[in-house]
């Protein structure tokens, strides 16, 4: 299995008890869909490495205690600490309309539906309150908030992400840069 056929589904965070047991981090919308998941691939120094699901206990705060096969004592377990884990993307139920896994949309083009055609998705922040799409523009980083009003939808096929964004936004970025040049064009009296 490679990485491209893949996404990210979290990472291991620390042991639990003295048995082998991890606890993971579901970097995922809906916990609860993984209570039946028979095995994972932990990323190893690079490499994808299969390991088989024993038990696994859903937690809140999108963790879950996981026993895996072959893992018995908490020294077999250290090493997992802080591995990514992935799972094959065909295990995704497919989405269509505005609707959209984060990983698939990085590198996709972002057009608005008055300014045009904008940049390149380079990634997406999870954060507490609000979700962030990273945009390549002019050579400045611009977040687009993952919000319904904002984002209309994607094309798949194309590549292309649609977006109505709120009038401004864009400047905010690109103005604060020509204000740091003008700035730095300015003599300095004593």
């Amino acid at each position: 299995m490679q990485h491209n056929d893949c996404f990210q589904l979290g990472h291991v965070t620390r042991t639990h008890g003295t048995k082998g047991e991890v606890v993971i981090f579901l970097d995922v919308d809906f916990p609860d869909d993984y209570e039946q998941m028979e095995s994972v691939f932990v990323e190893i120094k690079g490499q994808l490495i299969p390991y088989f699901i024993q038990q696994i206990n859903i937690q809140r705060g999108n963790k879950a205690i996981v026993k895996f096969e072959d893992i018995h004592s908490i020294e077999q377990a250290t090493p997992l600490i802080n591995c990514p884990l992935f799972l094959p993307e065909d295990t995704l139920d497919e989405l269509d309309g505005s609707k959209f896994y984060y990983h698939e949309i990085v590198g996709f083009r972002i057009i608005d539906a008055t300014l045009g055609a904008l940049g390149l998705v380079t990634t997406v922040y999870t954060m507490a309150t609000q979700d962030l799409i990273a945009m390549e523009y002019q050579g400045q980083e611009v977040l687009i908030p993952v919000n319904d009003d904002i984002i209309k939808g994607v094309n798949r096929q194309e590549k292309v992400m649609n977006v109505s964004l709120p009038e401004g936004l864009v400047d905010v970025y690109t103005e604060g840069t020509n204000a740091v040049a003008d700035d730095d064009d300015s003599e300095i009296e004593d």
